[in-house]
């Protein structure tokens, strides 16, 4: 392993909709996402994105909150108190302290799909940093019901963040060299990260190639992946959000259990969250004002 580098960062960014003049909005609305791993913020203007960040969490929930406001802020004249209404979600969302609510991010990645993906999803997959859900949204992106998985790193973005440690290679690698290898191999046969782990450092010393061992290791994620939606049944049409809905060597896998090619996404999927909350503070002002 190269000395201090950290194989498991994935790329931060931000977006600022230059064509947008944000002082013509009637409604500055935002929605911001502290999850386990990531924290995104979004920024409408009357419904169109205006800007967005997507950073790395850290520690503390209001400091991530903090830094993903500061960062799609980053490069505008816009001011946290010219945002109208804020909505908090994701794991950290009773912890940030400007928003005015927090909504659960199951509810907030329901309409944050609909958003992105347009009012035909019907089953949508987040996941996310330490856990994964299986939802089903009506055409309105309202969820008529979901499952979780249990509070483990397997098939989530933590459990690829350790094997990308281990093997040395770049997280946002990990998917297209998956997809690189002759033969498809057996899955690993734990869907326990810390056993995982140790049966892949196991197959390296039986002589199996990097490539070859992210390929079981994908493989894995997504047959656990599939088990947790075929108990909700997926209905078309299928999308994914989160981070690892970046990642190919798992939504080409997914795709080939189910049967179902998931839509592609209009904008960076890790958004979803954060920008159903920017939606949610849309209404909940509108409404405010009209009373």
């Amino acid at each position: 392993m190269a000395e201090g580098k950290e194989y498991f960062r994935w790329t931060e960014s931000k977006v600022v909709n230059e064509d947008i003049d944000w002082k013509k909005a009637d409604v500055i609305a935002a929605g911001v996402d502290v999850g386990s791993v990531s924290s995104q913020m979004v920024i409408l203007a009357d419904g169109e994105i205006y800007a967005y960040s997507n950073t790395r969490s850290g520690s503390s929930s209001p400091n991530s909150a903090k830094k993903a406001a500061d960062m799609a802020l980053e490069d505008t004249d816009l001011k946290l108190e010219d945002i109208h209404y804020i909505v908090g979600t994701g794991y950290g969302r009773v912890n940030i302290p400007f928003a005015n609510k927090s909504i659960t991010e199951i509810s907030c990645h329901g309409i944050g799909a609909n958003y992105m993906y347009g009012s035909s999803v019907r089953t949508l997959l987040d996941m996310g940093g330490q856990d994964c859900k299986a939802i089903h949204i009506n055409e309105k992106g309202k969820v008529t019901n979901f499952l979780m998985n249990d509070k483990c790193a397997a098939g989530t973005g933590r459990g690829m963040e350790v094997i990308a440690e281990l093997l040395a290679v770049p997280v946002t690698d990990i998917g297209d060299r998956s997809l690189d290898v002759n033969e498809e191999p057996s899955p690993v046969s734990s869907t326990c990260v810390v056993f995982a782990k140790s049966e892949a450092t196991g197959l390296l010393k039986d002589g199996w190639s990097k490539n070859k061992v992210l390929a079981a290791y994908c493989l894995a994620m997504a047959q656990r992946v599939n088990d947790l939606l075929q108990r909700i049944e997926v209905e078309k049409d299928f999308a994914i959000t989160g981070g690892i809905a970046k990642n190919s060597g798992i939504v080409k896998r997914i795709e080939r259990i189910l049967g179902v090619e998931a839509l592609e996404p209009k904008h960076d999927p890790q958004i979803a969250g954060a920008l159903g909350g920017a939606l949610y503070a849309q209404a909940l002002y509108k409404r405010k004002k009209s009373k």
